[in-house]
């Protein structure tokens, strides 16, 4: 039976992997910042040493990204010191680390969705301090896996529940969405389908991992109210980023990575939203 380390399992991605790994096949020792504070190196090094895990994997992180501009020290504490401090404690372990990571490391105009072979080109604080994360993960653990995903949703409070939220309350009759920021929905269970064929699996490297297709944040709502028979309850107005005090982005990821070593992708974007919000009602 593998010992899996989840850390940050109160999050999206830790819950989903709570939810779906088989407590019969993998012993899980899920842990959140009061049990284990990664961006603390001891800390860190004592819990790895005390459970002997044979997976790390890191879905900690501080994902607010103005709070990251406004408090960089922390966004780096979080991001790059905890990963840091978990491929140390991998290392010293000989145990494989998942260092969970983000489509905001990539910034630049392109013309078609990024691969794991393009160079990263982080423009704000929450992507440089991921970016930072990984970097340190790629030079302390041998045995490693970065995942970059997008726009996660599923559990907890995300897009898909703000816009659900918003289209159920009778004070919220629009919502402003802009049309200039693209990438791929991803599914959290979706994601974490994918992890589990890393973990049984014996590859490492860098792999992306969002559902299939891409769209924009106004067309990602759209749909959202659509699945939901809600298209009348909330009227949304499509705005430039520029209007939010925001910039444009093309965020979009490629599973190259999944392709090429054979492992299944994750459904279609529009395929996976639907079947999660029908599970909602």
């Amino acid at each position: 039976m593998k010992k899996i380390w989840i850390s940050g399992a109160n999050g999206h991605i830790g819950t989903a992997l709570c939810t779906r790994l088989d407590r019969q096949k993998y012993e899980l020792i899920p842990t959140d910042v009061a049990e284990v504070d990664i961006a603390l190196l001891e800390d860190t090094r004592a819990f790895a040493q005390k459970i002997r895990p044979d997976f790390i994997i890191n879905c900690t992180g501080y994902n607010d990204p103005d709070g990251c501009e406004t408090n960089p020290d922390r966004a780096y504490r979080v991001n790059a010191l905890g990963a840091r401090n978990l491929a140390l404690a991998a290392e010293e372990q000989g145990a494989r680390l998942i260092q969970m990571s983000t489509d905001d490391v990539f910034a630049k105009p392109c013309d078609r969705p990024y691969h794991e072979f393009d160079e990263p080109c982080p423009d704000s604080v929450y992507g440089k301090s991921k970016l930072a994360g990984e970097r340190f993960v790629t030079n302390l653990c041998h045995r490693h896996i970065i995942v970059r995903s997008s726009w996660v949703y599923g559990i907890g409070r995300d897009f898909v529940s703000t816009v659900l939220g918003c289209a159920r309350d009778p004070a919220c009759p629009w919502l402003a969405v802009p049309t200039d920021r693209v990438a791929s929905p991803t599914s959290a269970d979706d994601l974490a389908a994918a992890i589990e064929h890393l973990i049984d699996g014996h590859t490492m490297g860098i792999y992306h991992v969002v559902c299939q297709g891409h769209c924009s944040r106004y067309d990602f709502a759209r749909e959202i109210l659509r699945d939901a028979h809600l298209e009348d309850s909330l009227e949304l107005h499509p705005i430039r980023s520029a209007d939010a005090g925001g910039s444009p982005c093309y965020t979009v990821l490629d599973n190259m990575m999944l392709r090429l070593d054979g492992i299944p992708q994750p459904r279609p974007w529009r395929t996976a939203l639907k079947s999660y919000i029908e599970s909602q009602i």
